[in-house]
């Protein structure tokens, strides 16, 4: 349903070292990076990059939106713990420690905001193994 998403950023080389680091556990590296844009896509050939990490459009300091939220699909459990493991490591803030939550059966979710004060939350929804 989505082709990409963007989350605005003040300090484009620090959310590149926190983005490189969250990320990594899901397999998602930068596959494309310079002085305004950071890409993050699957670490595959020819792959393309569907989160964005860039300055604003209009040149604006970059703010968190109130409500918005990305949320990031994870294989395993295991990916969960460690993507919310890397964000805190990385700076980032917890909103939400990983564990199961009520919202559908498996739905095992971590929450943390970024360097920035975005929103992500990381998901499985596999039955635990």
């Amino acid at each position: 349903m989505l082709s990409y998403a963007t989350l605005g950023s003040n300090d484009r080389q620090a959310a590149r070292r926190f983005y490189d680091a969250v990320l990594a556990p899901l397999g998602l590296k930068s596959t494309y990076a310079d002085d305004e844009f950071c890409g993050y896509g699957p670490d595959a050939p020819d792959a393309k990059a569907f989160l964005w990490i860039c300055k604003p459009y209009d040149d604006a300091p970059a703010t968190a939106g109130n409500g918005s939220m990305l949320a990031l699909a994870a294989a395993t459990r295991a990916q969960v713990d460690a993507v919310h493991a890397a964000a805190l490591a990385a700076g980032g803030r917890c909103e939400g420690k990983p564990g199961l939550r009520d919202y559908a059966p498996n739905f095992y979710a971590a929450y943390f905001r970024d360097l920035d004060g975005n929103k992500l939350a990381v998901v499985c929804t596999a039955a635990e193994a």
